[in-house]
């Protein structure tokens, strides 16, 4: 097991740098840049109407933009290396003091949506599995569903019936946890009901099927058959047995919601990194998109890493010594 981490962990370096650099290759090459940003917020016209272009030139030069491409990104990775992200030039704020004051709330809505999407889609796809019939061909229905409906259609859909027709929750915002407990839960359950709604169906159908295939095993028979009960045989036996591939699903499904939480967080006016990651993108502010990329594939190592782990504990086949 130790050598497994030690050569996920190398993996993971390679990666995170292969990302940071395409991100900062790709976000360079896009159209448009900080500079154009920075003059137009000031002004009406474009390029040669409200600046010229030596005032162009010389903010490119200010903002170091004119180096060659490989030059700035060695910059930025000297800075980074050491734990400086860099400082905003559109905002002027620093780049990791903002992710790190977003990303609690982006956070409490991914962590949120799995446990959500875990607990309900496995009591369902156990139940289903257990009791069969219509409740299986539900669950099979609402897979579909889950696949076809957009999760920003779904919001909207969510917000008009609960916040603008019944007046119960609120329909945007977000109230830190540490000033009210309640309000706090209260601007959560739109979101995270949008976030984790598409992902329960699709958790279920995979939750049944692996229940199923470890309840149709040997030793399942043999357990029965020496007069352990149901449950004990059902959630004690053939459920941590079919946990390994709804593991692997729940780790995915994790990482997935991070993309889903930036639509999430711009429907619901949540002030999170994806929130921040849209915005700096229309912006051509790259230092904060550099950031947030790499501060995300951090969070992606770990949640893999941590996968990795509990296949282990789950099922000693699976060690790597």
């Amino acid at each position: 097991m130790f050598r497994l981490v030690v050569r996920r962990l190398l993996v993971s370096v390679v990666l995170i740098f292969v990302i940071s650099l395409l991100t900062f290759v790709l976000q360079a090459l896009a159209p448009g840049d900080m500079a154009q940003t920075i003059l137009r917020s000031g002004s009406t016209g474009g390029l040669g109407g409200g600046y010229s272009d030596e005032q162009y030139a010389e903010l490119r030069q200010e903002l170091g933009i004119d180096r060659p491409l490989l030059a700035q990104y060695g910059g930025w990775l000297a800075g980074a290396v050491g734990g400086d992200l860099g400082t905003s030039p559109i905002s002027g704020l620093d780049v990791r003091s903002a992710i790190i004051s977003r990303l609690p709330v982006t956070m409490s809505l991914v962590v949120l949506g799995t446990i959500v999407t875990v607990i309900v889609g496995v009591g369902m796809g156990v139940a289903s599995a257990v009791r069969g019939g219509r409740l299986g061909k539900l669950i099979d229905v609402l897979a579909l569903v889950g696949f076809a409906m957009p999760s920003f259609w779904l919001g909207l859909l969510l917000m008009s019936l609960f916040a603008v027709t019944l007046g119960v929750l609120p329909a945007t915002g977000y109230v830190p946890i540490d000033v009210s407990v309640g309000d706090w839960a209260r601007s959560m359950i739109l979101p995270v009901s949008t976030l984790a709604l598409s992902g329960i169906a699709v958790f279920a159908k995979q939750s049944r099927d692996s229940m199923l295939d470890a309840l149709s095993r040997d030793y399942v028979q043999m357990l029965r058959a020496n007069g352990a009960s149901e449950s004990s045989v059902v959630l004690r036996h053939a459920l941590r047995n079919a946990a390994i591939p709804v593991v692997t699903l729940a780790g995915l499904m994790f990482i997935g919601l991070f993309s889903g939480a930036v639509f999430i967080e711009n429907v619901f006016s949540l002030p999170g990194v994806g929130r921040l990651l849209v915005q700096a993108t229309n912006q051509h502010d790259l230092p904060v998109v550099q950031g947030v990329v790499v501060m995300l594939a951090l969070v992606v190592v770990v949640i893999n890493l941590g996968i990795d782990l509990l296949y282990g504990w789950l099922n000693p086949k699976v060690r790597v010594t």
